[in-house]
């Protein structure tokens, strides 16, 4: 297809998206509002209470509890506010609800969600900046650094992280064992050995049992997500100057690697946008899967550990994140959300919450406190995600990421199927350039 006409097809593919959304937009209001409106439990008698609402999709459900409780809390020593917290669905079903709300002129006051729909709502104007009340805090001092990357755009805060992760290379103790592995791999090649060696096909059928390693196969974000650790760990870049940039030596070289790995027969897909399932791992059928610390493997019986997953130039991780924005309402409501996000950025909230949610603590004072500390020596591996965070890399925060995301896991999922990574790189690339405008 020529330029011309790959153009004109996008041109008509956008209007009748155009058209479709609208037409969506307008049938999910309705219904996301009337059950939303079935969700409101606050009494209208008071009128000095100032009464916020917070859509989240926080998971598995004991640490929605947990956050209830918490919430709760602050609701009893803030007589003036009082904040109702309602499960919205997972992260990735609320999308449509979330436009849906804020195109109706009827978003919630504030919103919990991964930090790479910043830009999106930023080009909606549907969200406040934080700076000036920020700045104004002591709370700023004590969030972890490495944060701050999912928190900013254009130079300027937009969010508060409420929970934070990054991901590591979970490995099965007994496997290694068994397959007389004494040293974990710390680079590419060390882990493409150890992973050929810990394949292991029983009865000669040509259909290993036991693979090395799990691979998300898909083109959704979680696949995207596991491949950046490879990226940045070999100083590789996806974006310049605010656009894409995906046809570069080091970009190649990591979506080579994953390649590499496949072709050698070491590895297993798992089902498609299936790739944080770990009934693979615990079944023993793979003996090393990328993930981060909310797995449940980390509440299986399985004889595991965690390792930084291998680097090519250096360690690296990257974040996972997600943060708490808050919509333009009324200023009432909005320094009323202020204070719940002080709340939750405090290091009372913070360690209590890691201890019992698994996610990280993004308050340095929570991360050393002694709660905290107790709580790592029972659970060890925690150490290796809190280490890594000094290492960990953060997914562009810029206008467009949606798009970025789509094109390049694209590329990732057609790399993983044999395609070249050069080629399917430069479709991506091409694609964007013609789109990003």
């Amino acid at each position: 297809m020529t330029s011309a006409a790959l153009q004109s097809s996008d041109r008509y593919y956008n209007k009748l998206v155009h058209i479709l959304m609208q037409s969506l937009l307008v049938i999910l209001l309705g219904l996301f509002l009337f059950t939303i409106g079935g969700c409101q439990t606050f009494k209208q008698t008071d009128q000095n209470i100032v009464k916020i609402t917070l859509w989240q999709g926080i998971a598995p459900p004991p640490n929605r509890d947990l956050f209830q409780k918490l919430v709760d809390r602050f609701n009893q020593t803030h007589p003036n506010i009082q904040v109702e917290s309602i499960y919205a669905g997972q992260l990735d079903q609320q999308l449509p609800k979330i436009l849906t709300a804020v195109v109706g002129n009827v978003p919630p006051d504030i919103l919990f969600f991964g930090t790479q729909i910043t830009g999106q709502l930023r080009e909606l104007q549907a969200i406040q900046p934080l700076d000036d009340w920020l700045d104004k805090s002591p709370l700023k001092s004590e969030i972890i650094p490495n944060f701050f990357k999912e928190m900013q755009l254009d130079g300027h805060i937009w969010s508060v992280p409420l929970l934070g992760g990054d991901i590591g290379l979970f490995y099965r103790r007994d496997l290694f064992k068994a397959a007389g592995i004494t040293e974990l791999p710390k680079t590419w090649d060390q882990l493409q050995q150890v992973a050929k060696k810990l394949t292991l096909d029983r009865n000669g059928d040509n259909r290993p049992e036991q693979y090395g390693m799990l691979m998300p196969l898909g083109k959704g974000e979680w696949t995207v997500y596991n491949w950046f650790p490879f990226l940045f760990s070999s100083d590789g870049t996806v974006v310049k100057n605010n656009r894409p940039d995906l046809v570069n030596p080091k970009t190649i070289a990591a979506l080579q690697f994953w390649q590499n790995l496949i072709k050698d027969g070491s590895t297993k897909f798992s089902a498609p946008e299936r790739g944080y399932e770990e009934d693979d791992f615990i079944a023993g059928r793979v003996a090393m899967q990328i993930t981060g610390p909310w797995t449940l493997i980390m509440k299986s019986k399985v004889d595991y550990g965690v390792m930084p997953i291998p680097a090519k130039d250096h360690p690296a991780t990257v974040l996972g994140s997600s943060n708490l924005f808050v919509m333009k309402t009324t200023p009432k409501k909005e320094q009323a959300a202020q204070k719940f996000l002080e709340y939750v950025l405090s290091e009372e909230f913070q360690t209590e919450w890691s201890i019992g949610s698994g996610f990280l603590p993004i308050n340095q004072k929570s991360a050393q406190s002694k709660a905290y500390q107790e709580f790592i020596k029972t659970k060890p591996v925690m150490k290796v995600f809190v280490d890594l965070l000094s290492v960990a890399g953060s997914r562009p925060i810029i206008y467009g990421y949606s798009r970025l995301s789509d094109s390049l896991g694209r590329a990732i999922e057609a790399t993983m199927l044999g395609a070249s990574p050069e080629t399917e790189l430069k479709k991506a690339q091409a694609r964007l350039d013609l789109i990003w405008d």
